[in-house]
């Protein structure tokens, strides 16, 4: 479901300077406060290995002041801004996904993370989800720079309620397991504020756009249901009137 998004979503990051290779001090240094705030970072080393590991949460405020520093780095117009906006929030997927960014820089020994999905959580209140999709990249080995999406639900599967609706914050979860270089010590675990999420991503044209994009797959879903329930209420009524047919028939005789 997800793969072509990753796909363009992972040549936006590219084209964006979105890898491994921003995280650098100059960089950091560049940096809106308000990317810098959705981000945790940390190094982890022994003997044998180092693992740079980071992760950016997408948060509404993330959002905006990325798509604001685009637009003032680029010089763009109103319009390619929305353009910019548009293609963002669709790959995102936000309506469906919780997204979060994972950078990894490794040297020395090369990591093994495979199964990924099974080395990352997401945590919300009590309750743990795992991804429902991800950069498969990251299942194949790995040493130097490696960055990618990795997309969790936003609904529970269970009750089908949004899982940020009235959350405090919301946790990231690493298994230590992900590198020789965690493995003795305690598992990875970040936590953002959602308490601090000001922005707001849902004004606008893009916005408008993507709403009038949902509304269409809506009305497509409730037309297919349409034709369906109307092939039932045809194949009824025919019944209805065979039925009907044949009593007339037998009171006649």
């Amino acid at each position: 479901m997800f793969n072509k998004k990753i796909s363009a979503f992972m040549a936006l990051l590219i084209l964006f300077s979105f890898t491994a290779s921003s995280v650098s001090a100059a960089t950091k240094e560049k940096e809106d406060p308000a990317l810098r705030a959705w981000s945790h970072e940390n190094t982890y080393q022994d003997d044998d290995q180092s693992l740079y590991l980071k992760a950016t949460y997408y948060s509404n405020e993330y959002v905006e002041a990325l798509i604001q520093s685009e637009a003032e780095k680029n010089l763009w117009t109103n319009d390619e801004m929305e353009n910019f906006k548009y293609t963002l929030l669709k790959n995102l997927n936000l309506a469906e996904s919780i997204p979060i960014h994972i950078d990894m820089y490794v040297r020395g020994m090369p990591i093994y993370p495979a199964p990924f999905d099974k080395r990352v959580t997401l945590m919300v209140g009590k309750k743990k989800y795992k991804p429902i999709d991800y950069d498969k990249r990251f299942n194949f080995k790995t040493i130097g720079p490696k960055d990618g999406m990795v997309f969790f639900p936003r609904y529970d599967p269970d009750t089908g309620k949004p899982i940020l609706e009235g959350a405090k914050d919301l946790r990231i979860w690493f298994d230590s397991s992900i590198s020789h270089a965690t493995s003795s010590r305690n598992d990875i675990l970040w936590v953002w504020d959602l308490a601090k999420d000001r922005g707001s991503i849902s004004k606008g044209k893009a916005s408008n756009r993507l709403e009038a994009d949902r509304l269409i797959k809506r009305s497509n879903k409730i037309d297919e249901q349409r034709k369906a329930l109307q092939e039932q209420l045809d194949a009824l009524n025919k019944e209805y009137n065979d039925v009907n047919s044949r009593i007339d028939e037998l009171q006649a005789q």
